[in-house]
């Protein structure tokens, strides 16, 4: 398996166990594990853009992009495959370079069509049953991290690219 040209990811489900907290002033919340920006450096290492597609459009997610300085920010998508084809389009690359990474229903029709997919523990395997890999971690808990890790490992040791 060749290291793909672009790593995209879901964000609730993936790098937050699913979870919406809401104080009684209307304010959400969302949980990130710091684990996951591990994921962000090594793809960095490696050259590979990161993109974030999520069904949800929160200032919360805009802030932790902005914080990792995540390559694609698209927020508020119901049709995440037509966006990934966008963006391999706008990269002259083609789907089958890219990895994504999706826990649900709404990830479905791209992780069937990219290159290299993956789903957290904790996805339903209805799910699972359509990806190359499924991480031992549950989202929330550095799954993102993991799926990179593997890929990486796929090529070469994960030690190369911290020394």
């Amino acid at each position: 398996m060749a290291l793909p040209k672009l790593i995209l990811t879901d964000i609730d489900g993936v790098w937050t166990d699913g979870g919406m907290f809401y104080d009684q002033t209307g304010n959400e919340w969302k949980k990130f594990n710091t684990s996951d920006s591990a994921g962000i450096i090594f793809a960095r290492k490696l050259g590979i853009p990161v993109g974030i597609i999520t069904g949800e459009n929160t200032e919360i997610v805009n802030r932790r992009a902005e914080k990792l300085n995540i390559d694609i920010l698209h927020q508020g998508i119901s049709d995440k495959l037509t966006v990934a084809q966008n963006e391999c389009s706008r990269l002259n690359l083609e789907l089958s370079d890219v990895a994504y990474i999706g826990d649900d229903l709404g990830d479905l029709t791209l992780l069937k069509a990219v290159g290299i997919s993956a789903a957290p523990a904790n996805a339903p395997d209805y799910i699972k049953k359509y990806v190359h890999f499924t991480t031992k971690k549950s989202g929330g808990d550095g799954a993102f991290r993991e799926f990179v890790e593997w890929i990486v490992a796929q090529e070469m040791d994960i030690e190369d690219l911290i020394d």
